[in-house]
């Protein structure tokens, strides 16, 4: 585990560049990994017809386990350099969070199905994210269980572990002591130093990663998982909070036929 410099002994500037390329290159393969799905693998491969098999029809259906099993083993072979600082307090704070933000995330499209919509609204509602989300990974593509059991758990892995992970890791532990000191000693910035800059920057990216129909959603989650890391000085609180939310998300995805969230 490396040695934060809250109360510890400072980081070296030799580590720097070791704690860089753990805090980053993890976010960076798996963010590689979905513009290939956009604007290579898509263009080319994509063939949504009955006909086509299913590794045309939705080519994320075979990219996102790649994408995974890549990114998790980067984090694994970059583990020795997070600094969790796992406790039950701040682990329950953060699945505390997940539930509540989650619950945000999901009310704009909850309230599509309570409106008794039949079509994705324009306007305010539009803005809001009120809309059916019915179009995304979808396991029925796959008639066997054999086939459909491992789409799903290699889906839920996906968001639960591998994203939990790599986004807190760099949001969290990269992000927020960067944009403190870019050209100078971030390593050594505290974790969860407050800071209206950080907290900007770190929320705005954490928005527009997203799709434009949660991004009144994601600000309040991610205006959340701010607070959570500043209060709890815990990457572990965050990466629960993160794991939870989509967790339930996946679980609300699947009973409800809205595979557009996720």
């Amino acid at each position: 585990m490396i040695h934060e410099s809250a109360g510890t002994q400072p980081i070296r500037p030799a580590d720097f560049s070791r704690l860089t390329r753990a805090h980053v290159v993890p976010f960076a393969v798996f963010i590689g990994f979905s513009m290939a799905l956009q604007l290579l693998i898509g263009p080319l491969i994509e063939w949504r017809h009955p006909s086509a098999p299913w590794w045309r029809q939705t080519p994320e259906q075979w990219l996102y386990p790649v994408q995974s099993l890549v990114v998790f083993a980067l984090l694994l072979r970059f583990w020795k350099n997070y600094d969790f600082r796992f406790s039950w307090k701040s682990t329950l704070a953060g699945i505390v969070c997940g539930v509540v933000g989650i619950a945000i995330w999901l009310l704009p499209t909850t309230l599509y199905d309570r409106l008794g919509l039949t079509s994705d609204p324009d306007g305010w509602m539009k803005w809001l994210g009120i809309a059916g989300r019915k179009d995304g990974f979808d396991p029925g593509i796959f008639t066997s269980p054999v086939a459909w059991w491992p789409a799903v758990i290699l889906r839920f892995f996906r968001a639960v572990v591998v994203v939990a992970l790599m986004e807190e890791i760099f949001w969290r532990g990269f992000l927020m002591r960067f944009v403190l000191k870019p050209d100078g000693d971030y390593w050594n910035q505290p974790f969860g130093k407050a800071s209206w800059l950080s907290y900007g920057v770190v929320t705005a990216a954490f928005v527009f990663i997203h799709q434009p129909l949660d991004w009144p959603a994601a600000f309040i989650y991610g205006t959340m998982t701010y607070a959570l890391c500043v209060r709890s000085k815990s990457l572990g609180a965050c990466v629960a909070m993160h794991a939870t939310a989509n967790l339930l998300m996946g679980l609300y995805a699947m009973a409800y036929g809205k595979y557009g969230l996720w």
